[in-house]
C-alpha cells in the first residue's frame, strides 16, 4: 500500500462519483425519493466503508493478543477511529435523507436506534482506552473490548433491524426494510455505485495510513525525548 497509484484512484473515483452523483439520470421510484435518492451515493457507501475499516480494525486486536506487538495496537486503534468517524459520516448523511423522506432527521426508526448504539460502543472503546494510563493493559483490554464492539454491530447494524417493521426504504414487509436492495438500482446508478463504494473506502483506508505514520512518528519522538 506504498505505492502511491491507489491514492490517485480514489481521488478519481471520488471526484467521479461527486460529478457523476448530481448529474445521473435517476430513475423514478416514487414522487418523494426521486432525487433525494442521490444521497445513496455518499450514505451507504459510508457504511459499508466504516464495516471494511471495523474488520481490519478487529483482525489486527486479535493480532496484538497474539504477538504483543504495539504496532498492531496502533493499527487496531487508528482504524476504529475511522471506521468510527465514517459511522459518524454515514449516520449524519442518513439524517438529513430522512430529514427529505420522512419529514424528521430523527423519527426513532429502529436503524437508526440501533445505528446510535453501535457508535457509542465504539466511542466507549476510546473512552476506556484514555481512562488507562498503563500501557500494556491498555492494550490487552482494548483489544478485548475491540473484538467485543465488533461482535455486537453485526447484530446491532444487520440482525436486530431485520426483526422490526421499518420505515428505511427497500427490502421486503409493508413497512420497508433497512437493508438495500441492489434491484432497485438502475444500469446507469450502479455506474456511480459501485465507483462509490470503492472511491470512499479507499479514501478510509488513506486516511488511517496517514493517521498510523503520524502516531508511529509521535512514538519514535517520545523515545528519543526519554532517552536524551
Amino acid at each position: 500500500m506504498r505505492k502511491p497509484w491507489w491514492k490517485w484512484l480514489a481521488f478519481i473515483l471520488l471526484l467521479y462519483t461527486c460529478i457523476a452523483g448530481f448529474l445521473v439520470k435517476i430513475p423514478v421510484l416514487d414522487d418523494r425519493m426521486h432525487q433525494s435518492v442521490r444521497n445513496l451515493f455518499f450514505h451507504v457507501p459510508m457504511w459499508m466503508t466504516m464495516m471494511v475499516l471495523f474488520i481490519v480494525s478487529v483482525v489486527y486486536a486479535l493480532k496484538y493478543l497474539r504477538s504483543q506487538n504495539p504496532i498492531h495496537d496502533y493499527y487496531s486503534l487508528e482504524y476504529a477511529r475511522s471506521g468510527t468517524l465514517f459511522g459518524t459520516l454515514g449516520f449524519i448523511t442518513g439524517m438529513i435523507w430522512a430529514n427529505y423522506q420522512w419529514g424528521a432527521p430523527w423519527s426513532g426508526d429502529p436503524k437508526q436506534i440501533y445505528a446510535v448504539i453501535g457508535i457509542l460502543i465504539y466511542f466507549a472503546y476510546f473512552i476506556l482506552r484514555g481512562s488507562m494510563t498503563d500501557i500494556d493493559k491498555r492494550s490487552k483490554v482494548s483489544a478485548v473490548y475491540n473484538i467485543f464492539a465488533f461482535c455486537m454491530t453485526i447484530p446491532l447494524f444487520f440482525i436486530l433491524p431485520r426483526m422490526q417493521e421499518s420505515l428505511h426504504p427497500g427490502g421486503q414487509g409493508s413497512e420497508g426494510n433497512p437493508g438495500l436492495n441492489p434491484a432497485d438500482l438502475d444500469a446507469n446508478m450502479r455506474l456511480v455505485w459501485y465507483p462509490a463504494i470503492i472511491g470512499w473506502t479507499l479514501l478510509g483506508v488513506w486516511i488511517t495510513t496517514l493517521r498510523i505514520r503520524f502516531r508511529i512518528y509521535q512514538e519514535k519522538q517520545l523515545l528519543i525525548h526519554e532517552q536524551a
